[in-house]
Parts: structure tokens; C-alpha cells; sequence
């Protein structure tokens, strides 16, 4: 069943919502390979593509939380880097064919996302949303 983006998961980070919002696409990308039963090659593509994503989002996320200060940046690298192992391990897993893409392994890498979102990076939204600047009227 393909998860859908929005509601509570907007952070309301433009950059880091545009990206979110592809990880739950490539997400169900991966979600419709598996339940169509696609060779272990297709799926292997989409497994690598979510990957080489989610690697390039964490990167940039991380970078945000440093510039903003983020006293949380350790623990939250440290949830980014869980993930990625696990999901390396399920890669070479299906790789090999010793432990193949099924649907509970999607819904765990939704449940994973979904919650990191709601919950872990919620936590670092006061670092980053600050107050914008009031402008002076222009004259003239």
C-alpha cells in the first residue's frame, strides 16, 4: 500500500519537504516493484536509487542542522546511519537472493521514515525556522 505524502510530515523546510516528499515517492517506486514481483535486477535499480537518495538527503540535511546549530546533530547522524546500514544489509540480501524485497520489509522502511520524520527531525524545526527579518517599507 503506497504512503502518502503530506499532512503532518511537512516540516515546513521547503528544501527538506521537496525531499522528503521523493523519498516517499521512490518509497512506493519500490513498493509497486515488489508487489508486480519485478525481477531482482528491476528491483535492485530501485533499491540503489532510493540508496544513492536517501545518502544525498541525509548529507544535506545534516549539513543544515550543523550550519543551524543543532544541538541533536550526533544522535540524529547516528538514527541516518542505523538506517543506512540496515538498509544495506537488505540490499545485499537481495542481492544475493538470500533474503528477497518483501512487504514487510517496505512497511518497515515506511514506519522508519514516517516516524524519523514526525518525530526526530520535528525536533530540529526550531534551529532552522528562524524568524524572519521585518523588512522597512521602501520609500519612493
Amino acid at each position: 500500500m503506497p504512503v502518502e505524502w503530506g499532512g503532518k510530515y511537512v516540516l515546513g523546510i521547503k528544501s527538506v519537504d521537496d525531499q522528503h516528499m521523493a523519498l516517499f515517492s521512490l518509497i512506493n517506486k519500490l513498493e509497486q516493484s515488489v508487489r508486480e514481483r519485478n525481477s531482482r535486477e528491476v528491483v535492485g535499480k530501485v533499491i540503489d536509487n532510493l540508496v544513492q537518495y536517501t545518502v544525498t538527503h541525509f548529507s544535506e540535511e545534516e549539513s543544515l542542522m550543523r550550519a543551524a546549530g543543532y544541538p541533536g546533530l550526533e544522535a540524529h547522524k547516528n538514527e541516518h546511519a542505523g538506517l543506512l546500514a540496515q538498509v544495506a544489509a537488505f540490499k545485499q540480501g537481495h542481492e544475493t537472493g538470500k533474503s528477497p524485497m518483501t512487504i514487510q520489509l517496505m512497511g518497515f522502511l515506511v514506519n522508519w521514515l514516517t516516524n524519523h520524520i514526525d518525530k526526530t527531525d520535528r525536533q530540529y524545526i526550531p534551529f532552522m525556522k528562524k524568524p524572519e527579518v521585518e523588512q522597512p517599507p521602501r520609500r519612493g
